[in-house]
């Protein structure tokens, strides 16, 4: 069973989340979880400049993703920072490409999963994981998100995010908040949960 983990992070956030979603699908039995990131479009120069660069050499040795490694996968979790209530603009060129996949029905029957990364709160989180959604129906992905009743979501004594529709964390207006441990413990759900259901799916295409 193979799961990848396709995400793009300008400053880390989305990595740390990444990083414990495919702590929790590797939970699961059988699971082959791999991450990859999507390709970066912005210039070096202005990576330096904005301090980005120094952030990103913690996951340099993530591999880059390519749209074969979407049809080679039983499910696909992305992550991506929020931009204006949106995907980044990196991860929707990534997913761009995969004009050909949708042709063939490449990921027809896959399970789909996703999650991100604001400034604030309020900042979109919950607009940039039912918009990125829209992409995946096309596909003709099972979606799988976090069922609201989930403990995880309702904590009130400290801020946090977590939605039913996927792991979020919130960065801070200046990018230094880190992921909370309630926040990381969303993500591990997530990724167990998509495992889970994964091998169910596909437990049943062999019976």
């Amino acid at each position: 069973m193979k799961i990848a983990i396709v995400f793009y992070s300008m400053y880390g956030h989305v990595y740390r989340l990444a990083e414990a979603v495919a702590e929790g699908a590797r939970e699961v039995e059988g699971s082959e979880v791999e991450l990859y990131q999507v390709p970066e479009l912005v210039p070096e120069e202005r990576l330096q400049a904005s301090g980005a660069a120094a952030a990103r050499a913690a996951f340099a040795h993530i591999p880059v993703a390519t749209p074969k490694v979407l049809a080679d996968a039983d499910a696909i979790i992305f992550g991506t920072p929020t931009r204006f209530g949106n995907m980044a603009a990196q991860m929707r060129n990534f997913l761009d490409q995969t004009g050909g996949l949708w042709m063939k029905g490449a990921l027809i029957g896959k399970v789909g999963s996703v999650f991100c990364s604001t400034a604030s709160q309020h900042g979109g989180q919950e607009s940039t994981l039912l918009s990125f959604m829209i992409t995946l129906l096309h596909h003709g992905m099972i979606l799988v998100g976090i069922p609201s009743a989930t403990p995880e979501l309702h904590k009130m004594d400290e801020i946090t995010g977590g939605t039913p529709y996927g792991a979020t964390t919130i960065a801070g207006p200046d990018g230094s908040r880190q992921p909370s441990e309630n926040e990381l413990a969303i993500a591990r759900y997530q990724g167990r949960r998509v495992a889970e259901i994964t091998r169910a799916l596909l437990a049943g295409k062999q019976s």
